[in-house]
């Protein structure tokens, strides 16, 4: 079997798609997961893109301790530079460099010459090697750009010392057909391309970013880049899931394994989805909720007597947790801690004190707890404040012909405050009076509201984005109650504003 190394780019090409950026504290949860998920590099970020990117690198740098981490680079000096100074302390760094190589993108983008590109590439990549063993180099919209130009690149690149060579689809454009021959093409005409990974990374634009990777694998692909959930720019990446278990599920056709942890697949799409407040579409492969689920009476009788009649899949296999065992409010720290493990969640006791609070409440309002219920305990971001404003209580009175009304008691650092509003609805109401009580001008972009789990007494996750200056902020909350999960859904998204604000002031000092 060949081995295919994955390398994920959630944290810098899927942070890219609008509304998905996330904080330091959350990209080192997402970093913790993907380690544990088993890929072979994480791609942490652009350092020189702002001090925040350049603190996140080395974050995650310094946390991750099986797999490599690489920053991303522009094939320039002081790119090269913010890379290695954010990377040079991981157990395996890599510069990730790259540099424009078709025709429309060099005259219109980098105002250069074929002979200046190959000579940026050369001094680049040289003088990257010169700080780093490990140098991948990317042909930005290598796809479109032409064959022989794109193999001289390559071959440049290879003689200055790259480990990698990534080929990327970056707008999208082309069919498996057409990858396939172009890696053929380049397995061909490389100089030193058998002691390189060959990598490809494709866009979705038309729905073929997954089909087009896998084509690419076929065609002697060694590393695959990709995202959790398949987030990124425009229509996003290739998905993560979807490549390891088409591999996984017809390794007979592609004789090709990855090493990641299947089982560890679902918990990683939830993690990101809870941080992001992306819901997972119910149709999605592999992690969606219908993924497993059979509605029709054919298909129940089939995976009644054999499961293999239209699952060619097990649940099991991707990690999705039995619903089976259930809790309630008389269970008390073990239990809780067992079934948590049982699910696959290792937390501290200093966590699980955190999350038995929260089950605690959670079972006075629902009779039973379920594996779901628990899930979205651990893994919902608006419980995790700690430093910031806490939701202590609130009213809301609405009715037809009366004013709609919100009383809001928050506190933070010890003092509590509490304001009243009057509002167009329930939650105008609320996040007005959060407004007074926080003394922020924050205006609501967007507001969603999911049921995580099924029953009358569902937990319902809301989902808000922010708007405070020029930044968008997402902020997320559970609860039972609809209107409790929207206020604290809202208080997530000041909180992150707080966070960002306070970081601002820290600089500006």
């Amino acid at each position: 079997m060949k081995r295919i190394k994955v390398f994920d780019t959630t944290l810098r090409d899927g942070e890219q798609s609008p509304g998905c950026s996330m904080n330091l504290s959350e990209k080192l949860d997402m970093a913790r997961q993907l380690d544990a998920l088993g890929v072979d590099v994480i791609e942490a970020g652009f350092a020189i893109v702002s001090p925040e990117d350049s603190k996140s690198v080395e974050a995650i740098a310094k946390t991750v301790q099986n797999c490599a981490v690489a920053s991303l680079a522009r094939c320039a000096k002081g790119d090269i530079d913010a890379a290695w100074n954010a990377l040079k302390e991981a157990k395996h760094p890599r510069i990730h460099l790259f540099i424009a190589t078709s025709e429309i993108h060099m005259e219109y983008k980098l105002r250069m010459t074929r002979e200046q590109v190959l000579e940026s590439i050369r001094e680049s990549v040289s003088y990257a090697k010169s700080l780093c063993d490990d140098i991948e180099f990317s042909t930005e919209d290598g796809s479109r750009s032409d064959r022989e130009f794109l193999a001289e690149c390559c071959s440049v690149a290879v003689e200055a010392g790259a480990t990698v060579l990534n080929i990327p689809d970056t707008v999208g454009y082309c069919t498996p057909e057409e990858m396939y021959d172009l890696f053929r093409y380049l397995k061909e005409h490389v100089r030193g391309v058998e002691n390189v990974d060959l990598s490809a990374h494709c866009h979705d634009d038309l729905g073929m970013a997954v089909a087009n990777t896998l084509a690419c694998i076929r065609a002697g692909a060694t590393q695959v880049e990709c995202t959790v959930n398949g987030i990124g720019e425009r229509a996003g990446n290739a998905s993560l899931e979807e490549i390891v278990m088409a591999l996984h599920t017809r390794a007979g056709f592609y004789g090709a394994e990855t090493g990641v942890h299947t089982q560890q697949i679902y918990k990683t799409s939830k993690l990101l989805s809870s941080i992001t407040g992306v819901p997972i579409p119910p149709s999605k492969a592999i992690v969606g909720a219908n993924a497993f689920a059979h509605e029709s009476g054919i298909h129940q009788h089939g995976v009644l007597a054999n499961a293999q009649t239209y699952e060619i899949m097990k649940a099991s296999d991707i990690g999705i947790p039995k619903s089976t065992m259930v809790l309630g409010k008389h269970s008390g720290k073990h239990a809780l801690r067992e079934r948590l493990e049982d699910m696959g969640y290792e937390v501290s006791d200093e966590q699980l004190n955190v999350i038995f609070t929260r089950f605690k409440k959670l079972a006075d309002k629902k009779k039973t707890i379920t594996s779901s219920d628990l899930e979205a305990l651990v893994l919902n971001r608006g419980q995790k404040d700690a430093g910031g404003w806490q939701l202590l209580s609130h009213v809301v009175n609405v009715g037809e012909g009366i004013p709609n009304t919100a009383y809001v008691k928050m506190s933070r650092d010890g003092q509590e405050v509490e304001e009243v509003a009057i509002g167009t609805g329930p939650l105008d109401a609320s996040f007005k009076a959060i407004n007074r009580i926080t003394q922020m001008d924050v205006g609501l972009e967007s507001f969603s509201l999911n049921a995580v789990t099924d029953g009358e007494d569902a937990i319902g996750e809301a989902v808000v984005k922010v708007h405070y200056g020029s930044g968008l902020y997402t902020g997320t909350g559970i609860s039972t109650d609809i209107i409790e999960s929207s206020i604290r859904a809202y208080v997530n998204g000041i909180n992150k504003i707080a966070a960002v604000e306070r970081q601002k002031g820290e600089q500006a000092s």
